[in-house]
């Protein structure tokens, strides 16, 4: 039973949600994210997972922006980190509309943890895996990653840092951040960054794509 009672919001909303991010999901990934949304909505009473209580801005807000990355960056395959997954955003999203990337889901809060594992098992999401740590402790772990992400950052530095350092190896970060922060993130050294691109039905949010400096210049 979901949460609140909420009737779940349909297939055709949901693609169309997408479709104004010009995003495609096919029927089955629209199901998933119906599945995803309900289970968020169930676990929110009990973990402080996400502010937002109302599905339909569930749904743009951490969906739609996630899975906005994938227009920037090539996502279909590969390694991603997703640092600080809390709820999940970015990174489950990303693995429902990207089936054949590799991702592994970072967070330190064990009942977030357990929350994201279900998620997993729940969908049947191969390829996506949990793990309880800060990030500053892993390295083989996660080692090499392609791409490394984060919604809900606050020191870009020592992150930006870790993701470029040898022991990682990321060559792309992609960053969901607000516009008074993107200034500083792109100070930050080691990286070279795109133009911050405005993420649809927002104010002052933006995607921020970096590739590592010894990599641009190679």
């Amino acid at each position: 039973m979901l949460a609140n009672s909420q009737a779940p919001l349909s297939v055709d909303t949901i693609q169309r949600a997408l479709r104004e991010f010009k995003l495609e999901a096919t029927a089955e990934q629209a199901v998933c994210i119906q599945r995803y949304i309900a289970l968020l909505l169930l676990w929110n009473d009990k973990i402080n997972l996400t502010a937002i209580r109302e599905p339909l801005e569930i749904l743009y807000r951490h969906f739609c922006e996630s899975m906005y990355a994938t227009l920037l960056v090539p996502l279909e395959r590969g390694r991603l980190a997703d640092v600080g997954s809390g709820g999940g955003f970015p990174g489950l999203p990303l693995k429902i509309i990207c089936p054949e990337l590799e991702v592994f889901l970072v967070e330190s809060n064990v009942k977030k943890a357990t929350f994201l594992a279900e998620v997993i098992r729940e969908l049947d999401l191969d390829g996506a895996r949990v793990i309880v740590s800060r990030y500053e402790e892993l390295s083989e772990e996660v080692a090499p990653l392609d791409v490394v992400c984060s919604r809900a950052l606050g020191d870009f530095g020592s992150f930006l840092s870790w993701a470029g350092s040898a022991r990682i190896g990321a060559k792309e970060a992609i960053l969901w951040i607000g516009g008074g922060d993107l200034e500083l993130v792109r100070m930050e050294p080691g990286w070279d960054w795109n133009e911050p691109v405005a993420i649809p039905h927002s104010l002052r949010r933006f995607m921020l794509v970096g590739t590592k400096s010894d990599l641009s210049t190679s």
